[in-house]
């Protein structure tokens, strides 16, 4: 079964202070900055976090839906597969020197690996 997720269309409205871009969603009223001082995006005011959000310079034609016309169509969760069982991995052979050193380190830093006394 796969849910689906509602598209809006985020819209340039404006230059903040800092120069960056400000871009608003008409239908739930999400506000983002996009750029200066650094890249990234700083959400302004969250609107529909549930929605799918797209940022457009160009609105849809009357009657047409955006979404399909850059080949969106609906967004739907895809189901991610069952995990397959582990097999059984033999362990590389090791040194007595590797092993006596992984051991103190690991003492040094207060796990006790059997054996040898945490620290």
């Amino acid at each position: 079964m796969s849910a689906m997720r509602v598209i809006h269309e985020m819209r340039p409205v404006g230059r903040l202070a800092s120069g960056a871009e400000e871009w608003a969603c008409p239908s739930c009223g999400r506000r983002v900055a996009l750029g200066p001082p650094g890249p990234g995006l700083k959400v302004l005011e969250p609107g529909d976090e549930s929605a799918v959000h797209i940022g457009l310079t160009d609105p849809a034609p009357p009657g047409g839906s955006t979404a399909e016309r850059y080949g969106l169509g609906p967004i739907q969760e895809i189901p991610r597969p069952p995990s397959l069982p582990m097999l059984p991995v033999e362990a590389p052979a090791e040194s007595p020197e590797t092993a006596a050193r992984d051991r103190q380190w690991l003492a040094e830093i207060g796990i006790d690996w059997g054996d040898d006394a945490a620290a």
